[in-house]
This record gives structure tokens, C-alpha cells and sequence, in this order.
């Protein structure tokens, strides 16, 4: 047999060879390798995994896990594990869905409406990787409460509620870092100079503004009601707030769960420096984590020469005001009544 021959022999061996193994390659990193019914499923990978620990997640999301593996191992994702949240889709293939977990997906975090730095944690946690204790921890050590001219006491007004983007395993002192710059940003010039010029802090219009949102729920109303606070404060008034009263009354229980629609007599001698009605001037820090709407609705509150506020049966979620004591004590009647008719005692 002649030279030529025996290349060509050769060659055809090898393209035969290159194309099974092209055809074995195809079939277990290329074909559809998924298990689930839904379009689209996230894998949460927790920080220093291992790539065993990684099996255990993936493997009920894979039809044939020897496929999985062998792509996984060949590209070297066995031994170079990634954290983070991971997008499957369905009928992806074994090599779509390696190259996936080497994507982490940024999550879209919100939060609002929280009365507690534990209840802000505890929503936090449900959204990525860091537990609520280790969150906690990172919003109330010293050098951070410092740095940011907070204290345990006011460190709710750090969180201006918004969404914002963080990868699922973003450790807790970086998120606690980004929303500190967020806090930063938010309070711009312009913000910080109209806090100014009302004779408050930030931090003081943040807490003003905290108890302007539990009293309405009306944005429209916000800034005549934060005019009557501010009124209270120049006259050196007591705010005598009842969302303050009834923060007083679930700290002192420390039960934030309960529902209070009712502030009684009693209440209002509670002592507590949160309470509005014996102390002057603001509480010691926010009782609520305010609307940018409350926070804007201070420092553009409405001016006007109301003093007084209750709640107006004729027009439900909103306040009548009034200027003088004698008028207050009409509309505080005819609210009482109103209370008294449908029930509530609580």
C-alpha cells in the first residue's frame, strides 16, 4: 500500500473520529437538559460554596446530571464556583446553563413602611443572602453610626425608600455601605438647604416627617399637616402627635404587629420619650420609615395659621383644621362620635 493511500486512510479515520467525538461533545453539552415546567427558574448559590454543595441545588432542575457534569468539569466551573442568583430557562442546554451560573442577576430590593430597624432587616433578609442579624449588625456598629452621624435611635432615617439593585450575595457591610451613599445622594443641596432654612437637621425632617405619614395617608394633605407641626414647633407647642403615642404604647410592648385605630385618654400620659403629648419638640428618632412624598411634604410644607388637625368623618382619610382651640374642639366632637358610632375602641 503507498503512501497516499495510507494518509488517506488516515485522514478519513480521523474526520470520523472528529466527527463522533464532534457528535458525542454535541449530545452532552448541546440537547436540552432541563427538568422543571416553568419558564424560567433562579438558582441561589450561597457564598464559598462547593461545587458538591452546587450538585445538591441544580441536580433537581437537570434531567441527565452526567451531561451537566461533564460540561461543568470541562470548562472548569467544578473547581471556580460563583455565588450569587442564577437565571435557568427552560429546555436550556447543559452548556447554557453552566454559562448561566457564571451570570449573577442583580435583584431589585424595595422596602418601605417599616417602623423598626428589625422589621427593615427582617424584609431585607427575604431578599438576599445576608441573614437579618448580620444586616442588623452592619447598620448599628459604631464606626458606621458615626461615620454617618446616626445613632440607634435615628438610624431608620438612613432609608429613603426607593428600589434599589444589588446582587443577592452582596455581603451586609456593602449593602449597608450603598444605601449610605444613597442616603448621601438624597440629600442634595437643595433638600438640605430647605431643611435649613425650616431649622432642622435631615435627620429632624426625616422624623417629622415619619409621623406627617402615619397621620395621612393623603399625599395632597401632607403638606398642610406638616405646616401644623412646624406651627406647633415655632410656638413651642407640644406635637402632641398620636402616631407618636401609639409608637410609644407597641415599643413599650414590643409588639409592632398590633393595630392601634384608637389613642385613649390613658395613652397619652405613657412615658416615653417618643410620647409628643408630655415631651416638647420631636421624638428621639423617626417612628416609621416615610414616603419621599412625607419627607418632601416638610420641607415644602404649606403655610397657613392652622394649629390643630382631627380626622374629618365627612371626608374620610382626610383631616379638618382649624386655627383656635374653641373650633378644634367642634370638629374633635364630631369625630369622637363618629368613632363612637361605628365601634372602635381600639
Amino acid at each position: 500500500m503507498n503512501v497516499k493511500k495510507i494518509i488517506s486512510i488516515i485522514a478519513v479515520a480521523g474526520i470520523v473520529v472528529a466527527t463522533a467525538v464532534g457528535v458525542y461533545v454535541y449530545f452532552k453539552a448541546f440537547t436540552p437538559n432541563t427538568q422543571f415546567s416553568q419558564d424560567e427558574v433562579y438558582v441561589y448559590i450561597p457564598s464559598n460554596s462547593t461545587y458538591e454543595q452546587v450538585v445538591e441545588i441544580v441536580k433537581p432542575l437537570v434531567k441527565d446530571f452526567e451531561k451537566f457534569d461533564f460540561v461543568a468539569t470541562s470548562r472548569n466551573y467544578s473547581t471556580n464556583v460563583k455565588a450569587g442568583k442564577f437565571l435557568f430557562k427552560k429546555d436550556m442546554t447543559s452548556f447554557d446553563m453552566v454559562r448561566s451560573l457564571r451570570l449573577n442577576v442583580p435583584v431589585k430590593v424595595a422596602f418601605n413602611n417599616q417602623e423598626t430597624l428589625g422589621k427593615l432587616v427582617q424584609r431585607l433578609a427575604t431578599q438576599l443572602e445576608p441573614d437579618s442579624l448580620k444586616l442588623e449588625v452592619a447598620f448599628t456598629n459604631t464606626p458606621f453610626l458615626e461615620e454617618n452621624g446616626l445613632t440607634e435611635e435615628t438610624i431608620l432615617a438612613l432609608f429613603i425608600p426607593n428600589t434599589y439593585e444589588f446582587y443577592w450575595n452582596t455581603p451586609a457591610d456593602k449593602i449597608a455601605q450603598k444605601l449610605a451613599k444613597e442616603y448621601r445622594i438624597f440629600w442634595n443641596n437643595e433638600r438640605t438647604e430647605k431643611a435649613k432654612a425650616l431649622g432642622l437637621t435631615p435627620i429632624q425632617v426625616y422624623t417629622l416627617a415619619s409621623i406627617v405619614h402615619k397621620e395621612t395617608a393623603k399625599v395632597d394633605e401632607r403638606p398642610t399637616v406638616a405646616g401644623v407641626y412646624l406651627n406647633r414647633l415655632k410656638q413651642d407647642m407640644p406635637l402632641q402627635a398620636d402616631p407618636t403615642v401609639i409608637f410609644a404604647i407597641k415599643k413599650r410592648s414590643g409588639n409592632f404587629d398590633q393595630e392601634i385605630k384608637r389613642v385613649f385618654f390613658n395613652d397619652l400620659r405613657i412615658n416615653s420619650p417618643y410620647n409628643t403629648y408630655t415631651n416638647k419638640g420631636l421624638p428621639p428618632g423617626p417612628i416609621a420609615m416615610p414616603d419621599v412624598s412625607a419627607i418632601d411634604a416638610v420641607l415644602n410644607a404649606e403655610k397657613h395659621d392652622y394649629i390643630y388637625f382631627c380626622a374629618n368623618p365627612d371626608k374620610p382619610g382626610y383631616h379638618a383644621f382649624a386655627s383656635s382651640y374653641e373650633a378644634h374642639q367642634v370638629n374633635a366632637k364630631k369625630y369622637a362620635e363618629w368613632v363612637t358610632k361605628l365601634g372602635i375602641d381600639r
